[in-house]
């Protein structure tokens, strides 16, 4: 097996689209990440991209978008991983730390054995920074309405939903996840004249009240998310609704799935987008490398 180093995010991506399809649920995270490199490359000027190949066919991938985590793919291949540590670490690449799946066999293809390999390079202790669950829908279950009706937000709402998408960072978002605020402004501005991605908001009574975003494509699929409600106007099912809406809409536009991304120590959230139809795939794990 050998590591490839990939300069170009569309050449990247068609060499590890095979392996990223395997799982595409698992994976979507590294596909909409590609999509915005390809298609919006001024929201991360900074990128590395990896592939490993064994006998001609991609077994491993990985990309970092600076200062975010490095993101894994599943691996085909034991070792790959290995591999990946060993070669980023030997470019002298600073990661802050992986963000991986967290399959129920084949341990090597776990967050956890990059993490053991990168450690033990650096001597870096690691450390556990959130659980999650990627979960996807195939169909919206029937729920009552809130009160209210979406609306797609525009570039006059750029302020409104920045200001809104910053308060949710500030709440659940753990530090070492926030990464670059302008990274996070390129992106919002892109989602806002963007055709195939962007923000809802849920209005009642003439005030906006909830907002979710849309946006990462994979070839069948879409991420929803964040999701995000004032805290003095929670409790009232909008952004329940505001989600199952959009997620219907996009499954009525063609997408076979939308996906998920939760914080499983938040059980409430969990269990609103189980109601609305999401089911958990998959968990997987993020990791901080504290520097030494």
């Amino acid at each position: 097996m050998e590591v490839r180093t990939h300069d170009d995010p569309a050449e990247w991506l068609e060499a590890v689209l095979p392996l990223l399809m395997l799982d595409e649920a698992r994976h979507n995270l590294h596909l909409g990440l590609a999509h915005t490199l390809v298609h919006h490359p001024s929201v991360y000027p900074s990128k590395h991209l990896w592939s490993v190949e064994d006998a001609g066919t991609v077994v491993g991938a990985a990309l970092q978008t600076p200062p975010h985590n490095v993101v894994l793919a599943q691996p085909a291949a034991e070792g790959a991983n290995d591999l990946l540590a060993d070669a980023i670490g030997s470019a002298g690449i600073r990661l802050p730390g992986v963000v991986g799946g967290l399959p129920e066999a084949e341990a090597f293809a776990s967050a956890e054995a990059f993490a053991s390999v990168w450690c033990g390079r650096t001597g870096e202790p690691v450390r556990r920074v959130m659980g999650q669950g990627i979960y996807a829908l195939t169909a919206v279950s029937g729920l009552p309405a809130a009160a209210g009706t979406p609306r797609t937000a525009t570039t006059d709402d750029l302020e409104l939903v920045a200001g809104w998408i910053q308060d949710f960072q500030d709440e659940v978002v753990p530090e070492a996840l926030r990464g670059d605020p302008g990274q996070h402004r390129r992106r919002l501005e892109s989602l806002l004249v963007s055709d195939e991605e962007g923000i809802w908001l849920w209005e009642a009574e003439g005030q906006v009240v909830s907002l979710s975003g849309f946006g990462g494509p994979t070839p069948n699929g879409i991420r929803i998310g964040p999701v995000y409600t004032p805290l003095g106007l929670r409790g009232r099912g909008y952004a329940t609704t505001l989600v199952a809406e959009l997620s219907r809409r996009q499954l009525a536009g063609g997408r076979r799935f939308c996906f998920l991304h939760t914080d499983l120590a938040n059980p409430t959230s969990n269990a609103i987008y189980v109601r609305i139809g999401y089911r958990r795939v998959c968990d997987s794990v993020v990791l901080a490398f504290e520097a030494a």
